[in-house]
């Protein structure tokens, strides 16, 4: 990260460019003869000068944090060995420069006073992820600024959810250090377990001969399986960061390990000569010696976990566009995701089934470009669930409408912008951006569904009404 400092990135100064440009004004009139080939000199000697100053002055104001602001600037060269291999607690924002992230820089001034607060007692950093993009992604960051507290179990931090002040992340932090200090007390281990065999923690799955086409086969998850043999240097070198990546796969893919020495049968079959050798099984319908594919990315924990949502992205079918029927739906779509998209479309009688098919292609479409954010997608009729419009202010600028929300954080956005593919594209890059505008969601917690029945696929129709007889009905000639 460029820091505002003025003796390592010195800007040309502006009193000095006009200085130099007065001088060689008064060459010129004393050189009338040369004056044309003077003032081309002189204007490009200026516009370069100018440049530099343009270019100095971005230098000194890129940057959200400085020396002075307590922050230690975290990159891919010491994150690991400051943060992850420490014994200190560590409070961690991913964030983007503020040219891009509005939100970043309105937070920089409470965290930096944060870091001061803390300073001696927990350690406080930041991640430029424009320039650090593979430091963020084992901790699945979508959107900026995001804040990390990495305490007592380095491989799993906790995501601060508290107000964006720094008394909200002092107490985040003082949280933290009290839990550390009730395992010291009390003796318990805050890590993960590790088993006597190589390569293993609970959260890896021990595979050998006679389970490892029914474990693999069985399930239609994504596998990584690391091939290793006990004796080898290398094999225990990638030990820590494959039970790491495990945690944090967790959910997604399957991680896995097969002692090569003793089953010999498997590790012949997949042409295993060396070791650690690491092999993916796609997600889906698998036939092991066709779909087997070689493992190609690096030895950290985080290179492993990028590799492996980089190829279950690849993978990964469009997320289904589901009707909002129950309270199932909503908590499957965003309790479990990031954020999750809901579309309140036009009342069938207003938009028919032509018209709201076109909706749902469209909202498909958008769910296969922004597939690898793994966000939940729904959509619902106008009116059917009225206490989630009230609670998103839904509905305010008609149908149809669009919202974003992070149940995590109970906050939510809203399209704002035209309901078309452009539209909602350029809402949805802002928000992963940290540029969209957000608000609490109401209640502090998203509403009951009423249930509904699903749509189904055809035309609205007019309720019928009953035909009158009027020969019935007798009426009195002075009624008339």
């Amino acid at each position: 990260m460029l820091k505002a400092n003025h003796t390592s990135a010195r800007p040309i100064g502006i009193v000095h460019v006009i200085s130099v440009f007065l001088v060689e004004v008064v060459f010129i009139i004393a050189c009338r003869s040369c004056s044309v080939l003077l003032v081309g000199l002189l204007r490009i000697d200026f516009a370069m000068m100018f440049i530099g100053v343009l270019f100095g002055v971005f230098l000194c104001t890129s940057a959200l944090y400085d020396g002075s602001s307590g922050v230690v600037d975290l990159t891919a060269s010491n994150f690991q060995s400051k943060v992850i291999n420490s014994d200190s607690v560590w409070v961690v924002e991913f964030y983007a420069p503020w040219q891009v992230c509005g939100h970043c820089k309105a937070f920089a001034s409470e965290y930096a006073k944060a870091a001061k607060a803390l300073k001696g007692i927990v350690n406080v950093g930041g991640v430029n992820m424009d320039q650090h993009a593979n430091v963020g992604a084992p901790y699945g960051i979508k959107g900026f600024p995001t804040v990390k507290i990495f305490g007592a179990d380095k491989q799993k931090p906790i995501e601060f959810q508290g107000s964006r002040t720094a008394q909200a992340v002092v107490d985040a932090a003082f949280n933290e250090l009290k839990k550390i200090v009730q395992h010291r007390l009390t003796g318990k281990s805050s890590g993960y377990k590790q088993s006597s065999s190589g390569s293993s923690s609970d959260d890896v799955i021990q595979l050998n001969d006679a389970n490892f086409d029914s474990m693999i086969t069985s399930s239609d998850d994504m596998w990584l399986v690391e091939f290793f043999a006990p004796w080898c240097g290398h094999c225990k070198n990638l030990q820590p960061h494959w039970a790491s990546a495990a945690t944090q796969l967790k959910g997604k893919v399957k991680v896995a390990a097969i002692d090569a020495t003793v089953n010999t049968a498997t590790a012949q079959r997949f042409g295993i000569t060396g070791f650690p050798t690491i092999k993916m099984f796609p997600s889906g319908p698998k036939k092991l010696d066709e779909d087997v594919v070689d493992y190609t990315g690096g030895r950290s924990s985080s290179d492993i976990v990028q590799w492996a949502m980089d190829r279950l992205a690849e993978n990964a079918p469009p997320p289904e566009i589901k009707q909002l029927l129950n309270n199932e739906d909503l908590k499957q779509a965003c309790e479990t995701k990031q954020l999750c998209i809901i579309a309140v479309l036009p009342y069938i009688l207003d938009c028919q089934a032509k018209c709201r098919n076109d909706y749902l292609s469209m909202l498909k479409q958008l769910g296969e470009r922004f597939k690898k954010n793994m966000w939940g997608w729904l959509w619902t009729e106008a009116t059917t669930q009225t206490a989630l419009e009230e609670s998103l202010g839904l509905g305010g600028f008609g149908y149809p409408a669009l919202a974003a929300i992070n149940a995590r954080k109970m906050k939510f956005a809203l399209l704002r912008g035209s309901f078309s593919k452009d539209g909602i594209t350029e809402f949805l890059k802002e928000l992963s951006y940290g540029r969209g505008s957000t608000a609490p969601v109401k209640g502090a917690q998203l509403p009951a569904i009423v249930e509904t029945f699903p749509w189904d696929g055809k035309d609205g129709e007019l309720p019928q009404v009953d035909d009158i007889d009027v020969s019935d009905i007798d009426l009195e000639k002075d009624e008339l």
